[in-house]
């Protein structure tokens, strides 16, 4: 995937002035979050996870631990579904962009996909009239992202029970990654898994909370059988999680409200940083994002001598990095920037950066 062989980390840090890439607040440690880990038994854990660290993921969703099941980050949850309800046999409707691994894993199994591709014009909103008509009997799974991962956005309640209505109708999944959830501008949406027992939410730590590290997701169902058959799953990949990371994530839930209010304080100054650029920067257009700590703005016209150079001179001359369209399958004239991971000056002189080479003849 070229998300993966052009990320940051493939490229080298050090070419790296200004990385508008990442798509998380910035990387925390041990020390920041004021964690010493304990003398803990390295012992097989629970397979479904902690029960304490289950509890405190349940309760923001007003269910029990038995609908939580921990899992290797978000990817390791969207792996374990896709991998146990999909075969070649059946069909996915997906919306576009999206996380990789929504697409590139039914992509593997070799099963049926209908993308709902997401516009600029219709302010990246799904088409639910679409979804409910590409629906067969041969779905399984109808696959949203929520907030959306590149741009942002964020379905209205509205929306939500619409879609949660269509697919209990239709008899299929509705698997919302929610992996930005507790980055909000405003409204926020319930667990979807508290909806409906045929909803499945996936989340991890790593966005929201600068963890990525630990590989610490969930997913939820109130789905006995599901839950039956994602932690037969999860035995045959790891039998179980790392105690020391559970330990850890669930020092950080138990401290959710806390750490999230400074998160969500600051990511609202970041946010009115990019606001600010965009407005007066003639060049560039956006649909605002409503959630998490990345947007998606598009050049109202190509820049000066095509895309690639725009890219190559931002990159070799500026040495700023951001992430191109094709990351998701979309035009290069978008980029994904992240406003999280950078400090304020690095997100500030990356900003500069761009409208510089997005006008530069070089």
């Amino acid at each position: 995937m070229p998300i993966e062989i052009e990320s940051p980390e493939e490229y080298g840090y050090d070419k790296i002035k200004f990385n508008l890439s990442e798509s998380s607040i910035a990387d925390q440690s041990l020390g920041s979050l004021g964690l010493t880990i304990l003398d803990l038994t390295l012992l097989y854990n629970e397979h479904k996870g902690s029960t304490e660290l289950r509890n405190a993921i349940a309760v923001d969703a007003g269910l029990s631990a038995d609908d939580v099941l921990i899992t290797s980050g978000a990817a390791g949850a969207l792996f374990i579904i896709s991998t146990s309800q999909l075969s070649a046999q059946d069909h996915i409707v997906v919306v576009r962009p999206n996380y990789a691994t929504n697409l590139e894993t039914p992509r593997a199994i070799g099963c049926d996909i209908t993308f709902v591709d997401l516009k600029f014009e219709s302010g990246f909103e799904p088409d639910l009239s679409f979804i409910e008509q590409a629906i067969t009997p041969k779905t399984k799974i109808v696959s949203i992202t929520c907030p959306h991962n590149p741009t942002g956005t964020l379905l209205s309640r509205g929306s939500l029970d619409r879609l949660v209505a269509i697919t209990k109708q239709k008899n299929c999944l509705l698997l919302v990654d929610e992996t930005y959830r507790d980055v909000k501008y405003g409204r926020q949406l319930p667990v979807a898994a508290s909806l409906g027992d045929h909803i499945l939410s996936v989340c991890s730590l790593s966005k929201s909370y600068g963890v990525p590290g630990l590989r610490l997701g969930w997913v939820i169902t109130q789905s006995k059988k599901l839950q039956e058959t994602f932690l037969a799953a999860k035995e045959q990949i790891s039998i179980s999680g790392s105690v020391i990371n559970e330990w850890i994530a669930t020092q950080l839930l138990l401290r959710r409200e806390s750490i999230i209010s400074v998160t969500n304080e600051e990511m609202a100054i970041r946010l009115q940083m990019v606001r600010s650029w965009i407005e007066k920067d003639e060049l560039l257009e956006w649909v605002e994002p409503v959630g998490g700590v990345v947007c998606f703005p598009r050049m109202k016209k190509q820049p000066i001598g095509g895309t690639n150079a725009f890219y190559d001179r931002l990159l070799k001359k500026y040495k700023t990095y951001v992430g191109p369209g094709h990351w998701f399958e979309m035009p290069d004239t978008h980029f994904r920037l992240g406003f999280g991971w950078p400090t304020r000056e690095e997100l500030l002189g990356g900003m500069d950066a761009i409208s510089k080479a997005l006008r530069d003849t070089d």
